[in-house]
């Protein structure tokens, strides 16, 4: 069943049926003043924290889905007929009513259709700016004079603090105060008394405010009050003003706020008219104020509206892309990227599921997160880089959460049983991505401050990770998994060991070792590898179970991931890592890779372990919570789809590659939406597997860090553009039977126009290249050769030149 269609050249998802599986969102704003808006204008905003700064509330998880929002209701003053400028929250048949929303970079248009009524809204926070637009465009497509009025509505939280709104009742319904401030204001404060005392006391910053104005016409009523407008006994369906026709001119004064202005439009065949509604935050008689003074003319917001789409559409050039394969052109030339942008600036911490409860950056997420927007946003990469170098502890270690108020050399060292393993072993992925992407080897040099005490190179860090990990190993010699590895389900107690841990150690060493013969640091490079010898030993001593790799080792010397035991037998990462990290033979490359395909792949995605755990201690695994099938428990988690992908294409194989791809890719299930169910334009968490009786519904969208590697591995592996410390390597690995693809990537301030052919229709291995007509036997671009608007052509042939990659 099909819910919408990608439009391109817009850089737009139309959804053309309103009634999706779940609600389809979408982002506005930034992490200054953020909103999260769904198909039907349902969802919330917040102020600087998800879950500090709620100053628009939304009930999480209910039914009807994601209500309240942004709405407007029109009601035709002549019949007394009403309806939502959005199909929800009136809901009116599906065969009277029409409607289309379209999501866009930070804005979404929802336009409609109705009893001879046309409406346009658009809704988007400028760049810069603490307030949103709601503009509304009504048409007359009928043949006589029609009479409307239109009412906006919202709900304000009591307390921008979540827990005290929802919970916190005896206090949280006596604070709030609605009133009219200017012929078309409302003004709203939280804690009234403390704004009159600031004006003596400046540190009480206590106070919350909002205020909500109207342009375009004059406000005719309103409601302040959540109860008068609604109606005690009402709903969003059928809110009391509306079904009167007019509002009370209610001033809340305690319990519940909304956002109401009425304004009357009346409209001959074929007009159109449009008003426009400015909420934002801060005091109404001075920010309100001076907000619409400067932004609250239809000029004005249409220069707002180009700017943004400007900034947004800057970012996504980065890399763009004509495969034979639509969907893999949806994703990288707009919702890849732009997925990877929402979720490297909001991490976890708001959307339809992530309620504010991880506000801040999860530090091994947002190291991850730096892998999908280096190209994109190479300065916010940097900055973010060094504020998580600088959550590093001198003993190696990481801060589980960077928090907003977070400050370098200042934080108190954690508890040793507090450490997970994996958190600064990502940065081996993460900083030679940067610096290749960049060109700034020297970033190696730059001194960052550790949390606690002291500060070293970044190179230095890095060799403080290493040694977090090498200085707490088991007892078979592979690191222990501290508090958590990746899994965080997976509890070995503090000494037991990860493999997957070792794989990413294994990593870290022979990359640190090529960085310090680049730095001329042959001892440390000398050191590394007699390290990753070492490891290499223990691994094949006690991790290779004959078809595939382990899972893990307990406390108690337990090997979880073999064939001997009935649950959890084989585990995804371990394997896929046993390749990105080089450490497995030839041979074992095979088997487990074929193992792979065997246990864990299905038409959904690769699982991440099976048969699932029914039986299972909980304390040794509490992914047992979990159904069959779902999240951790031999669910599809979508983080490591990338991994799959990447190491089939280490290892050659484009065609079971670009099938994993697929199975996974949101964009593949567009026809077929209610298998998914979440939106087919970004990347979901989690995907039940065929272990579940609902195979293939995904949940939790948008923020995860399966956005990056399912980015990552398309536009850096498969079709394999991907940058080198001194160069640009070109080592494309696609389905055999493609003729090639074109790229326009920007590298280093240069724009590169890349076509690939592939001729003898093989899926790996690059016989020669040109550039700017001039030919070289290298898969490797020297920098130096590269300018501005290059054209790069590279020939895919049986005859490959060799590939040395500097990174994985």
């Amino acid at each position: 069943m099909q819910y919408g269609y990608f439009d391109d050249e817009a850089k737009e998802y139309v959804i053309t049926r309103p009634d999706t599986p779940t609600s389809w969102s979408n982002y506005l704003g930034s992490t200054e003043y953020g909103a999260v808006i769904t198909n039907n204008a349902g969802g919330y905003g917040f102020y600087k924290s998800g879950a500090q700064g709620r100053f628009m509330r939304l009930r999480f998880n209910s039914i009807p889905m994601d209500q309240p929002g942004r709405y407007f209701y029109l009601r035709d003053m002549e019949s007394g007929d009403y309806w939502s400028a959005s199909w929800q929250p009136v809901g009116k048949p599906l065969d009277k009513f029409k409607s289309e929303c379209r999501h866009g970079t930070a804005y979404t248009k929802i336009t409609s259709e109705y009893e001879g009524i046309k409406s346009e809204t658009k809704y988007y926070v400028p760049l810069g700016q603490t307030f949103e637009y709601w503009r509304l465009k009504v048409t007359n497509t009928g043949s006589k004079k029609r009479k409307l009025r239109a009412f906006s509505y919202c709900e304000f939280s009591n307390q921008w603090n979540t827990t005290q709104d929802q919970v916190n009742l005896q206090y949280s319904i006596f604070i709030v105060k609605g009133e009219k401030s200017a012929p078309n204001m409302l003004r709203y404060s939280i804690h009234e008394n403390l704004y009159i005392q600031h004006q003596k006391n400046p540190a009480i910053n206590d106070y919350m405010s909002e205020w909500i104005a109207l342009a375009g016409a004059p406000m005719t009523g309103f409601d302040t009050s959540r109860e008068a407008f609604i109606g005690t006994y009402g709903n969003y369906k059928e809110p009391a003003a509306v079904l009167k026709g007019e509002c009370s001119n209610s001033e809340a004064f305690g319990d519940n706020s909304c956002g109401t202005v009425q304004a009357d439009i009346e409209l001959n065949p074929g007009e159109t008219k449009e008003i426009m509604v400015l909420l934002g935050i801060g005091d109404a008689n001075v920010e309100g104020k001076k907000t619409v003074e400067e932004f609250g003319t239809f000029e004005r917001a249409d220069q707002e509206f180009e700017k943004l789409i400007k900034n947004w559409h800057s970012k996504l050039n980065s890399f763009s892309a004509v495969t034979p394969d639509e969907d893999i052109n949806h994703t990288v030339n707009m919702w890849g990227l732009y997925n990877c942008l929402i979720t490297f600036a909001w991490s976890r911490a708001a959307s339809l599921v992530y309620n504010g409860e991880r506000d801040g950056l999860g530090y091994r997420d947002s190291v991850q997160d730096i892998l999908g927007v280096s190209a994109a946003i190479p300065q916010e990469a940097e900055e973010r880089l060094v504020r998580l170098l600088s959550g590093q502890f001198s003993n190696g270690g990481a801060l589980p959460v960077i928090s907003k108020d977070f400050e370098a050399g200042k934080q108190k060292m954690i508890p040793a049983e507090k450490f997970r393993s994996d958190d600064c072993q990502w940065f081996f992925n993460a900083v030679p991505c940067f610096v290749a992407e960049t060109g700034n080897f020297d970033f190696f040099n730059c001194v960052v401050p550790y949390a606690d005490k002291g500060e070293d190179t970044v190179y230095g860090h890095l060799k403080q990770a290493l040694l977090f990990n090498l200085e707490r190993m088991g007892k078979d010699g592979l690191p222990c998994g501290l508090l958590a590895d990746w899994n965080d389900c997976l509890k070995l107690g503090y000494h037991g060991e990860s493999l997957f841990v070792a794989f990413q150690l294994r990593l870290g060493l022979t990359t640190y070792a090529d960085i310090s013969k680049r730095l001329r640091k042959n001892d440390e490079a000398d050191w590394a590898l007699s390290e990753r010898k070492k490891l290499d030993e223990n691994i094949q001593k006690k991790c290779w179970d004959g078809k595939w790799f382990i899972w893990a080792i307990a406390e108690d010397g337990t090997v979880y991931g073999t064939q001997s035991i009935e649950e959890g037998q084989i585990y995804f990462n371990t394997q896929v890592w046993s390749v990105l990290s080089g450490a497995a033979t030839p041979e074992q490359i095979k088997t487990c890779l074929e193992s792979v395909k065997e246990k864990l792949a299905t038409p959904y995605g690769l699982m991440l372990c099976a048969p699932p755990f029914i039986y299972a201690s909980r304390d040794i695994m509490s992914s047992v919570v979990y159904l069959p099938g779902i999240k951790e428990n031999a669910g599809i988690f979508n983080h490591t789809q990338g991994w799959g992908i990447i190491a089939e294409i280490m290892n050659g194989n484009g065609d079971r590659a670009y099938e994993y791809c697929k199975a996974a890719l949101p964009a593949a299930y567009n026809t077929k939406a209610e298998i998914r169910q979440s939106e087919p334009y970004v990347i979901g968490q989690t995907t039940y597997s065929t272990y579940s009786k609902r195979p293939g519904n995904t949940r939790v969208s948008w923020l995860s860090g399966a956005a990056t590697w399912n980015y990552y591995s398309i536009t850096q592996y498969m079709l394999g553009i991907r940058p080198q410390y001194n160069g640009l390597l070109i080592d494309p690995c696609i389905k055999h039977d493609w003729d090639g693809f074109k790229v326009e990537r920007r590298w280093r301030k240069m724009n590169l126009h890349i076509e690939v052919k592939n001729p003898s229709h093989v899926s790996k291995g690059i016989e020669y290249i040109e550039i700017d007509g001039k030919r070289i036997d290298s898969s490797t671009i020297p920098a130096e050769l590269l300018k501005d608007g290059s054209t790069i052509i590279a020939v895919m042939g049986k005859n490959a030149l060799p590939v040395e990659n500097e990174r994985m």
